[in-house]
């Protein structure tokens, strides 16, 4: 899979990410900001496996309610891309005890 790259990146605990155009887009449909990003990669409170990809994954307070944030991340090349990141309201759903 081949991805199309935005000059964002970031540096978190010795490993760089960038940023695909997927993810950034997202981003701004979703109203996540890259500062939110940088914190849940920094210190998530989960990192699960799914379909090949690490997905950090962190519960944050938006407008008094409860998402989880969610960060698709491929490690097969070094810088990691975000491939994608999004919200949901679906805990349970995702979120792994």
């Amino acid at each position: 899979m081949r991805y199309i790259f935005r000059i964002f990146a970031v540096n978190i605990n010795k490993m760089k990410f960038v940023f695909s155009n997927h993810a950034l887009t997202q981003m701004k449909l979703r109203q996540i900001t890259k500062s939110m990003v940088e914190k849940i990669l920094e210190k998530p409170e989960q990192i699960i496996k799914e379909n090949g990809h690490k997905v950090y994954q962190s519960v944050v307070l938006i407008e008094k309610k409860k998402y989880l944030i969610r960060i698709f991340v491929s490690h097969k090349k070094s810088p990691h891309v975000i491939i994608t990141v999004y919200r949901t309201s679906k805990i349970n759903k995702y979120y792994e005890s």
